[in-house]
């Protein structure tokens, strides 16, 4: 099958849209190209550009095509029009079914032309999360000015161009030529094929695959960081970043000053990384190292003394501001920040951060009461929580929320619960973060989020669809995980009505208040389902169940799917859905068939084994259910199986009789009714 490659060189594509551009061109070529069943479709990104790969079949098979114009007797004048519209007499039409049709046949078209037809427009409608323009005569964007296209099909051009009768397409042609490295082998090359572009690109420092530079970066760091008996603090996230800004990754340490080596490493680390792109270090025992790594995009003539000094000179001016903000911060005591939140607006709806602080630190004492944590505390802790947002070094590194307030909590000789709980109660910010356990950091985080997805649902900011603005997902999510992983026993219907109180009066009724215990539910099933959990069991239980303990819920879930992974469990799973879509569809008839069966109109045993051993399990459910033993209650709902498995090879329920049929489906409908104090088995999936 020939090849087509694609690329698209420009300047400098930012980082962080490289590779939803490759997936992106990926995507418009194959569906763009789906005539010549596209194959072994691959993207390349980089700095300055992207590329595919595909192959192809060489034609775009002839076919006929149909076309229904309008219906036989309709007036003459849409007759006149559809011939006009295709370019055809009326001879050529056909009478189908009560319609005119046009049938014409359609040639063979060669890969080459097909691909020249479609690419113009393809580039053109492109989606970039920002686009530009750039020079005179056209109107056609980029994310950055584009400056050549290569396509060539089995090594020949493809020739196309983005001009049109009234745009110049800044005067891009399709051609056989990119560049290579800007500095380190700048000037244009000829392509040949897609093996040739990659083995070219790469003898002019060039790596065309992502994956390669990314690995060439975490070796080479890790390398040289291991030289020294250090190691490089973990952060995908900046790999993936710094891969998409060299074409040719070349790492080197430095050195960190012994005077910042007093600075907090988290300040350090995020000074770096937001402001340089540098990677951090830390000595065998996890304390901060006195160097630093980063990735030139260059190969130096020198030994790279050069690079590093100037990386060293620069890293000393970023650290020099981070101290000027560390020692002034410290001048101003936490406790005499609380005043300043009244002055940051937190929503035009919800008042100011002193509001939600006094939110936070009325609801922080209920739940310290709830879950025994020290009520003092708790409170104290809530109150000083947000008091960091008005530091210069939060100014300037918001991604230290919480984290500076500990610290300046710890220099104001704060309580050592109280200055931890202000370090924690961001955490968990995802899903692999750990999960505070101290009580005092679980309350305060606790506060921070029920106050959160209240006020936010109360003024009306709800997520819809994908768009979550204010992370109210991730919030429901942290409330979960802190009260899963810590085994507090919180109704959560109670905490958001006790939140609710606090807010401006208006808002108090607001009807979206209503959705929250749901939109928890619903958060709690989107991570069982994450971390491959049985979601459907814990819909089971849910169904009427206005019960919104987390530990209680997810302990009867699990007895549930404990329940029915055993051979018992699934047959009883069978016979009662059985029974249930029986008593549907007698129902329908002339139910409902309600109330308690006759034991006097049984005529058979197995009608009376299944009716005296209901009598033994209904009781013994409830109890076991009020008592949230709730192993023991799915072990006695299982020991049904066996008297509704014979019940049902046995007994005819829908008698000719109408007294012994209505007596049979009033034993159903008790039996489908004790099963749902257990779970709506129709939720269960399989």
């Amino acid at each position: 099958m020939p090849e087509l490659l694609i690329e698209l060189f420009s300047e400098e594509i930012p980082a962080r849209m490289q590779q939803q551009a490759g997936e992106n061109l990926l995507r418009l070529l194959t569906d763009a190209l789906a005539p010549l069943n596209p194959v072994d479709a691959r993207s390349y990104t980089g700095p300055r550009r992207i590329a595919a790969t595909l192959k192809l079949d060489s034609m775009v098979p002839g076919r006929t095509i149909s076309e229904r114009g309008p219906r036989e007797g309709a007036p003459e004048k849409a007759l006149e029009g559809f011939t006009r519209k295709h370019g055809v007499n009326k001879d050529v039409l056909t009478l189908q079914n009560g319609f005119w049709v046009l049938e014409r046949e359609e040639a063979p078209l060669a890969a080459a032309v097909h691909i020249a037809a479609v690419m113009p427009d393809l580039l053109r409608r492109f989606p970039w999360p920002k686009s530009m323009r750039w020079g005179n005569g056209s109107t056609m964007t980029w994310v950055r000015p584009l400056r050549r296209i290569v396509c060539l099909l089995d090594g020949q051009i493809v020739p196309f161009s983005m001009a049109t009768a009234e745009d110049n397409g800044h005067h891009l042609c399709a051609s056989n030529q990119t560049e290579g490295h800007r500095f380190l082998n700048p000037g244009v090359m000829d392509v040949h094929n897609a093996a040739q572009w990659q083995q070219e690109l790469h003898a002019r420092h060039v790596m065309v695959h992502a994956a390669e530079r990314r690995q060439t970066i975490t070796t080479g760091l890790n390398a040289l960081a291991a030289a020294e008996g250090l190691s490089i603090v973990p952060d995908a996230g900046l790999v993936d970043e710094v891969a998409g800004l060299v074409e040719w990754p070349v790492p080197f340490l430095g050195q960190i000053d012994t005077i910042f080596m007093d600075l907090p490493p988290e300040v350090m680390q995020v000074s770096m990384r937001v402001n340089q792109r540098y990677f951090a270090l830390r000595n065998s025992d996890g304390s901060a190292a006195p160097r630093f790594a980063f990735v030139a995009n260059i190969i130096p003539t020198d030994d790279g003394s050069l690079v590093v000094s100037g990386n060293e000179r620069v890293l000393r001016a970023r650290f020099a501001d981070a101290r000027h903000f560390w020692n002034l911060d410290r001048k101003q005591s936490l406790a005499s920040r609380v005043e300043g939140l009244n002055n940051i607006t937190f929503h035009a709806k919800l008042g100011t951060q002193g509001d939600r602080t006094r939110r936070m630190v009325r609801l922080a004492g209920i739940l310290a009461q709830k879950t025994g944590a020290s009520q003092e505390h708790c409170e104290r802790a809530a109150l000083l929580s947000k008091t960091d947002l008005t530091t210069g070094m939060v100014g300037e590194f918001p991604e230290l929320q919480g984290v500076m307030g500990g610290y300046y909590a710890r220099h104001d000789n704060e309580h050592a619960d109280v200055a931890q709980a202000i370090s924690e109660h961001y955490t968990p910010r995802g899903p692999g973060d750990e999960v505070p356990t101290a009580p005092v950091s679980v309350v305060v985080g606790l506060a921070d989020r029920f106050d959160m997805l209240t006020a936010f649902f109360a003024a009306g900011e709800k997520p819809s669809g994908s768009g979550d603005p204010f992370g109210l997902r991730r919030a429901a999510l942290g409330i979960i995980r802190l009260i899963r992983e810590n085994g507090l026993r919180l109704d959560l219907v109670e905490v958001f009505v006790l939140a609710a109180q606090a807010l401006p009066e208006l808002l108090r009724t607001a009807p979206d208040l209503a959705l929250l215990p749901q939109f928890i539910a619903e958060r709690l099933r989107v991570q069982l389902r994450a971390e491959g959990a049985r979601h459907d069991c814990l819909a089971a239980i849910s169904v009427d169940n206005e019960d919104t303990d987390i530990v209680r819920l997810l302990a009867r879930a699990q007895a549930l799917q404990t329940m029915l992974e055993t051979e018992d469990g699934k047959n009883l799973l069978a016979a009662t859905r059985r029974a249930a879509n029986i008593l549907r569809i007698e129902d329908k008839k002339d139910g409902p068939h309600e109330g308690m069966p006759d034991p006097a109109l049984f005529q058979q045993e197995e009608e009376r084994t299944l009716y005296t051993t209901l009598q033994t399990v209904e009781p013994a459910v409830e109890q076991a259910f009020a008592a949230e033993h709730f192993a023991d209650a799915m072990r006695a709902a299982a020991s049904l199986r066996q008297p509704l498995d014979c019940f049902f090879e046995v007994v005819t329920v829908n008698a000719p009789e109408a007294e012994l049929r209505q007596n049979r489906l009033k034993l159903l409908s008790r039996l489908v009714r004790m099963m749902r104090l257990i779970a709506d088995f129709s939720q269960i999936e399989g």
